[in-house]
């Protein structure tokens, strides 16, 4: 077991995939979701209310995510700052995704896409 988690950011959490990425990260023993990122419709909103009647999963919305408060995927140097790498689960078409992606490994910062 890791003495300390890695820093994980979801862009494009609010969505099927980034709910799901949400899902299968929670409890997990090497990665910690401490950020999440979508649109601007979401973005200030904590995640629980921007998933609100959007939540796809048959299990709850995990604890550990409900108040982290969403950010704006488009801000890459704010939500790519202060963690360790991305997971990206945008739903965009795949010329914006490789944009966004690069902009984001522009930073440093790690995209696991």
């Amino acid at each position: 077991m890791m003495a300390n988690k890695l820093r994980v950011g979801i862009v494009g959490g609010t969505g099927m995939v980034g709910q799901r990425f949400i899902q299968l990260l929670d409890g997990h023993p090497w990665f910690e979701v401490t950020a999440i990122a979508a649109s601007a419709n979401s973005a200030g909103k904590t995640y629980e209310e921007a998933v609100s009647g959007r939540w796809k999963l048959s299990v709850p919305i995990p604890d550990a995510v409900k108040n982290i408060v969403v950010q704006d995927a488009s801000k890459v140097e704010e939500v790519a700052g202060p963690v360790d790498f991305v997971f990206c689960a945008v739903d965009m078409k795949k010329d914006e995704v490789k944009a966004l992606e690069e902009s984001y490994a522009k930073t440093g910062t790690p995209v696991v896409s």
